[in-house]
């Protein structure tokens, strides 16, 4: 069963996070009591989630530079443990996943296919991008879909910046997981790759410092963070979420617009700061790489965490 992310599995971070409405205060003539705020909650719902060990494979859709593909990889290799930098690392970010039920997800890069001359064109249905994932689907793979910056999508921009969700295999045995995310640097980095580019909606703040000199790579970072935590908490529909099922809030969703403490709309909070460069980041990761993640419900304490 497919397991779609329009609107299920929205990862317009920045539309979400300034769309908020503002909290007024109402008008009073009596003192009132204060009323707590209740914590967010991500419900499990007893589903399976994607624990273990497994293989990260990609298709390359599009035109991609080197240098955008070994951002891209460096990422993945930096969610593995056994190549955890010094703090904060996207490897401690990642380590969040591991307080869902069950233990740690291991990820392994595994086969990639570059379709450079794009097979299947350039404007591309959903089904589209789950028949290029079952490409390199299989037992115990996440199948990955990255799309170039000319490579239009049902739904980019408008509803989704990336998506995750399940189908079945050929043989209509076994489920495998996907992912796709964009590169939105043409396309829609107001929405898509904020906070590295200022919002087409709320405050215009001058955009971020993008930490590897790529707008619209390092938003795809930042997506396919939000992503994949989803697929490996709630890959089937069944696993932690908050929300009606078609429309749910994951464990980064759920968090939308906070890069750092002091988030607030339109701010994405503290940052560290790359002193050649006066890029943002939060995450350390392998070659040296630096990474700004989004922050993660944490089911342990029922609050989004951030790495600073």
């Amino acid at each position: 069963m497919r397991h779609s992310s329009s609107p299920a599995f929205v990862c317009l971070l920045s539309i979400y996070f300034l769309l908020i409405p503002a909290r007024v205060a109402p008008a009073r003539t009596e003192p009132t009591a204060l009323v707590e705020e209740q914590p967010l909650v991500l419900k499990y719902h007893n589903g399976l989630l994607l624990k273990g060990d497994f293989t990260f494979n990609i298709v390359w859709y599009g035109k991609f530079t080197p240098s955008q593909h070994a951002i891209l990889i460096d990422f993945v290799k930096s969610l593995n443990p056994a190549k955890s930098t010094s703090s904060p690392s996207v490897a401690s970010w990642w380590k969040t996943t591991e307080k869902y039920k069950s233990g740690p997800t291991n990820l392994l890069l595994g086969k990639q296919i570059v379709d450079e001359n794009c097979s299947v064109g350039k404007s591309l249905k959903s089904r589209d991008i789950v028949n290029l994932a079952g490409k390199l689907a299989g037992r115990n793979v996440i199948s990955v879909v990255f799309t170039a910056k000319d490579v239009a999508v049902e739904g980019f921009c408008m509803s989704r910046c990336g998506t995750h969700g399940s189908a079945r295999a050929t043989n209509g045995k076994a489920r495998f997981a996907y992912v796709w995310v964009g590169n939105s640097e043409t396309q829609c980095p107001g929405q898509c790759a904020w906070p590295f580019h200022q919002p087409i909606y709320g405050p215009q703040t001058p955009p971020l410092i993008a930490p590897n000199g790529d707008v619209g790579v390092d938003g795809m970072v930042i997506n396919l963070a939000t992503v994949l935590a989803g697929t490996v908490t709630n890959p089937f529909n069944n696993g932690y979420f908050q929300g009606p099922p078609e429309a749910p809030l994951e464990a980064v969703s759920a968090c939308p617009g906070v890069f750092g403490s002091g988030a607030y709309p339109g701010y994405p909070g503290k940052t560290l700061l790359d002193g050649p460069t006066s890029s943002s980041y939060n995450a350390r990761g392998v070659n040296g790489r630096k990474y700004l993640l989004p922050a993660m419900w944490d089911p342990r304490t029922s609050t989004c965490t951030t790495l600073v």
